[in-house]
């Protein structure tokens, strides 16, 4: 038995953790938008933190539920609702044989991660399940498609009802203020402009997707052009054309470049830029250096495992 897809968001995909070890071949890693929301919703549902999980984004969709399974939805920009009634996000729930569940669209966020007991056994590319069309990969999901689910053990029946605190949870916002590692190209750049990219406001551009989130701000001037030799590139790196507009590297992005780099954005920040909207979110830029940010890291991290609490456990305080 599986899930159906009725209805398919604009952007829905399969995305496991990513495929590590093949960027110099060329490959992207992938992987989720927002990795902290899908790591979430695997540890709810009762799986590893990198399984697969279906990614939707930037519009509606709704699915209908063909086997009793343990599942749970993180992320933001979405109403959660099982047969017409509202569903808490970031709680684990059963859900029965014939349930149809529709994730709906609001403001707040871009990206959900609907995860699954057992996760979804689809092809595997390269060691990982995540779906990367560019390079033949698999496919976004559609209409009229299914998703084997595994059977539901009594042992994941029990986990239903689990939840991260809010405390807990990504301080997403619409202003998010993201942390950045200055470098590699400061000399690139005119110290007028560096301060600038700290001092100024961005807004995503429409042409934004899986590869690449364009900002729109006050343009950042070059010393000596944009163009450089190629080299690596790597995840929530920033690079700037000769436009002047910056170009934040996200999962699906190429593995080397050839424009300048004024920084790269804190792994611990990259959900809160994810989850902006295009032509909606106000964007700014904080500097942070590498130990600070690694510190949040490991934070967001611990806290991952430690902070799953049951609904049991505040009734067990009275």
């Amino acid at each position: 038995m599986s899930l159906y897809v009725e209805d398919a968001a604009l952007i829905m995909s399969v995305q496991d953790a990513g495929r590590t070890g093949y960027q110099r071949f060329g490959m992207p890693v992938s992987g989720p938008m927002d990795w902290r929301a899908h790591r979430s919703a695997n540890l709810l549902a009762g799986n590893s933190g990198g399984s697969a999980c279906i990614e939707i984004g930037f519009s509606s969709c709704q699915v209908i539920i063909e086997r009793d399974t343990l599942l749970s939805v993180c992320g933001a920009g979405f109403n959660l609702s099982v047969n017409g009634r509202e569903l808490p996000m970031w709680t684990a729930a059963i859900a029965k044989s014939g349930d149809i569940l529709r994730l709906e669209k609001i403001d707040g966020g871009s990206w959900v991660y609907l995860a699954v007991a057992g996760g979804f056994e689809t092809p595997v590319w390269l060691d990982s399940r995540s779906v990367f069309p560019r390079a033949g990969l698999g496919h976004l999901l559609t209409a009229g498609e299914r998703l084997p689910i595994s059977v539901l053990s009594d042992q994941k029946r029990l986990l239903a009802g689990r939840s991260f605190p809010l405390t807990e949870r990504p301080a997403y916002s619409q202003t998010p203020t993201i942390s950045v590692i200055p470098g590699p190209h400061q000399d690139r750049f005119t110290a007028e402009t560096f301060e600038a990219f700290f001092r100024e406001e961005y807004r995503l551009s429409h042409q934004s997707d899986r590869m690449g989130y364009r900002l729109k701000g006050k343009p950042l001037a070059h010393k000596r052009g944009a163009d450089l030799v190629s080299q690596g590139m790597a995840l929530g790196q920033i690079q700037v054309p000769a436009d002047g507009q910056p170009i934040v590297m996200m999962p699906d992005h190429p593995t080397t470049g050839g424009y300048t780099s004024i920084g790269t954005i804190a792994r611990a920040d990259l959900p809160l830029l994810a989850q902006a909207q295009p032509e909606r979110s106000v964007i700014r830029f904080r500097r942070v250096d590498t130990t600070t940010a690694a510190q949040e890291l490991l934070r967001i991290n611990q806290s991952l495992s430690a902070d799953i609490f049951s609904q049991e456990d505040s009734w067990m305080g009275l």
